[in-house]
């Protein structure tokens, strides 16, 4: 094959890989990351780095377990194990997924404010707009629009080099783990692989790259787009907690959200930096809260049996996009509410997020050595066992989470 023709078929895989990585790069994980520079500096982005390879490993699962079976992880789950399993994966999903679309909207109303415009407008002006994108598109018409809204990220990496970071420190914290003792350390070690790898993406790849009829032969090409889409997220990660760690933690300035973040970086950074790191988190926020809703309406529909796609209309799939309405919404109703705790909400959701980690890993684990399902394109022992590091690794973090609760 020709580099022309062989680059023409990557183009047209594309999708899946970029937009479940990058959308995990959303509010909830700039909040996250922020807080991560913002209180350790440097020290701990060896877990970007870490949660960046396990998201290579399991969004390369997901679309390959999709591509080969042509369902979703929701519908694989019901099929191979039963309805019981089935509707706690899927009700699991669900309560997740409402508190990060709601984490979602926060952010679209934290960066507007930002610019000066009120949460009353630009929530339900959001909310329309995602609705209409994915009621009135089809599937290509939806995902360009969704590619083309990734390239806000771009903002991110231009506020980290206005920060002016340590780039020694910067290689140190990435390559020499630094074990955290604390508990708000480990708390937010744990939200980070929340976060990075998180279940609402892993469901979101398998179901979407179904829906894009992707078929085997293509899959190299879609390892292509997962390991862009995973870097590029690790990358954006690592550029927003370098900002922190240069301006913020050596002051001592302590921050809660994301937008706590770009107002504090006016002073160190400029001006500059404080509108680039607004802009990314409301493109951030619309690219996520597009997303969200249809990883939970795949799920559902999924799990009912229905096969729903981009491309049907309401009438051919209405569990879709009624599921798909309800949760952006409600979730955008959440955030209108006065003195809700958006905070809070952030931060058990992505902790959740790893909790919620540990049985899907665990059907995905098992589910890729089912030869009857993947014939020639089952794991192999030697994937399966990285795999199962990695389950260890997340399984060590909870663990030490609730004993450190515990203990208080």
């Amino acid at each position: 094959m020709t580099r022309r023709r062989a680059g023409l078929a990557l183009l047209a895989v594309v999708g899946p890989g970029l937009l479940a990585g990058l959308s995990d790069d959303d509010p909830a994980g700039i909040t996250t990351y922020s807080v991560l520079g913002a209180r350790y500096g440097y020290t701990l982005l060896w877990v970007l780095l870490a949660s960046t390879i396990a998201l290579i490993m399991f969004h390369g699962l997901g679309a390959r377990l999709g591509v080969v079976t042509g369902q979703g992880l929701a519908g694989l789950i019901r099929q191979v194990y039963g309805v019981r399993l089935g509707l706690l994966a899927v009700v699991a999903l669900v309560i997740a997924n409402v508190g990060t679309t709601c984490a979602e909207f926060a952010g679209i109303a934290a960066g507007s404010e930002l610019f000066g415009l009120s949460r009353n407008v630009s929530v339900p002006v959001a909310g329309i707009v995602v609705s209409l994108l994915v009621l009135r598109g089809n599937f290509h018409r939806v995902e360009h629009v969704l590619i083309a809204i990734s390239a806000v990220f771009a903002t991110y990496i231009v506020a980290g080099l206005l920060a002016h970071p340590d780039w020694g420190a910067t290689a140190r914290g990435t390559f020499v783990p630094t074990v955290p003792h604390s508990r708000s350390g480990v708390e937010i070690a744990t939200a980070t692989v929340g976060t990075t790898l998180a279940p609402w993406g892993l469901s979101f790849i398998q179901s979407y790259a179904a829906d894009k009829r992707l078929q085997p032969e293509d899959l190299r090409y879609e390892r292509v787009d997962v390991v862009l889409g995973a870097c590029l997220t690790g990358v954006i990660g690592l550029f927003i907690v370098v900002a922190c760690a240069a301006t913020l933690a050596p002051r001592g300035i302590r921050i809660h959200d994301a937008s706590d973040a770009a107002l504090a970086l006016k002073p160190f950074a400029g001006a500059l930096a404080t509108k680039l790191f607004g802009l990314g988190l409301i493109g951030a926020a619309f690219l996520a809260a597009s997303v969200l809703p249809l990883s939970t309406a795949y799920s559902v529909s999924e799990f009912l049996g229905e096969e729903s796609t981009v491309d049907d209309g309401f009438r051919e799939a209405p569990t879709f996009y009624t599921v798909f309405g309800i949760i952006v919404v409600l979730s955008a109703a959440l955030i209108l509410i006065p003195g809700a705790p958006l905070v809070t909400i952030l931060v058990l959701t992505q902790v959740l997020n790893a909790v919620l980690l540990l049985p899907l890993l665990a059907f995905m684990c098992v589910l890729s050595r089912n030869r009857d399902l993947m014939g020639d394109d089952a794991a192999s022992r030697t994937s399966v066992a990285a795999y199962v590091v990695v389950l260890v690794l997340i399984a060590g973090c909870v663990g030490t989470l609730g004993l450190l609760t515990v203990l208080g």
